[in-house]
């Protein structure tokens, strides 16, 4: 078997040497650092010596371009969340679009009608009613169970949307009356704690 030699410690360097080429290895890896890839990467060029090599135009190209990918991530985050604001809101919106009954009724100049829901004490009924080209007067009352209630009156009103909570079991509901010199027509959109619905006059 063939045995190498050890190395004789004259020809080991000695710690000085490791030292001293440590640090020329440190002082070229900065240098390096400085002079090529700073300018190179990232456009930065404390010695000039990047511009001159033509490193630094392209590390310059380089941080814009990676500038414009963030701009596009940013711009394409907010686009997505612009979409998401509206169709959540209309997604509700069309949710709350949805009522159980729906009636139309036409007003001739002077004309009345009384359209009540048949409802139980502290039931509550949602409703939206509004005009198609005009304003009505309004009287949203209740009857029954020997009772009588006025719960709210309006004079020259386009739509209203709100909620009744009968007072007590009876019938609950509006008398409109157009006082306008031209025809329109009403429409009463409903849904709730409601058995019937119906025009009383």
């Amino acid at each position: 078997m063939y045995n190498a030699e050890k190395p004789n410690l004259a020809e080991l360097p000695s710690s000085a040497q490791l030292v001293k080429s440590t640090i020329i290895a440190a002082v070229a890896a900065a240098v390096i650092l400085i002079t090529i890839v700073l300018p190179a990467e990232y456009g930065i060029d404390p010695t000039r010596i990047g511009r001159l090599l033509g490193l630094t135009e392209m590390g310059e190209i380089k941080s814009q371009l990676t500038d414009e990918a963030e701009q596009d991530r940013q711009a394409d985050e907010q686009e997505k969340s612009s979409l998401l604001d509206l169709f959540i809101p209309a997604a509700h919106a069309q949710e709350a679009e949805v009522w159980q009954d729906q009636v139309s009724f036409e007003l001739t100049p002077g004309q009345g009608a009384e359209w009540k829901l048949v409802m139980g004490k502290d039931a509550q009924a949602e409703f939206r009613w509004f005009t198609s080209d005009g304003r009505v007067n309004y009287d949203l009352h209740g009857d029954g169970s020997g009772k009588s209630i006025s719960y709210k009156k309006g004079r020259g009103v386009a739509s209203e949307t709100g909620t009744i909570s009968a007072a007590f079991t009876g019938n609950h509901g509006w008398f409109f009356r157009n006082r306008t010199s031209t025809p329109l027509t009403v429409t009463l959109q409903l849904r709730g704690a409601y058995t019937d619905i119906k025009r009383t006059f």
